[in-house]
């Protein structure tokens, strides 16, 4: 019998967990996808649209890829491989090592990138707070009251 050509377009319960595991564990779907025999993208999202079970299971999977992303940052930032790199010059300067910008600046866009990602994904948790005080101190009145809203709705 003939091995079939091609991504997998059949649903099972292993291929889709399979996916989750891989999402969980930080990778975007995309590079997910790119593995061998792996569905396409198309595909995936039918599946998602049409098996609740799937979609419950990949939408706890990104949660949990948020998280994951968060402990590899801190990864990230403390590891100091590369960032300076042994120069042997040969034109009357005394050999030694050289700070490799390239490889610190990629590290500082990989954090900032999981920052930003988490940001948006979890803003609760991870999002910018917003200081609602003057000085230190609450404001005096609220923004908005329940009762006017209650109030105003009343009316109409």
């Amino acid at each position: 019998m003939a091995k079939p050509k091609g991504r997998p377009t059949i649903y099972t319960e292993e291929l889709a967990a399979k996916i989750c595991s891989e999402i969980s564990s930080g990778k975007s779907l995309v590079k997910v996808l790119k593995q061998e025999g792996m569905p396409g993208m198309t595909q995936v999202y039918v599946w998602l649209a049409k098996y609740e079970d799937f979609a419950k299971n990949y939408a706890r999977a990104c949660d949990e890829r948020v998280e994951t992303l968060v402990e590899k940052g801190f990864d990230i930032v403390d590891d100091g491989t590369n960032d300076y790199v042994e120069d042997n010059y040969d034109k009357g300067k005394t050999p030694g090592y050289q700070l490799n910008g390239e490889n610190i600046q990629r590290s500082k866009l990989r954090a900032d990138y999981i920052k930003w990602y988490v940001s948006r994904m979890k803003p609760k948790k991870y999002g910018d707070k917003i200081d609602m005080t003057t000085n230190g101190k609450d404001l005096p009145t609220p923004i908005l009251r329940l009762e006017d809203v209650n109030k105003d709705q009343a009316s109409l």
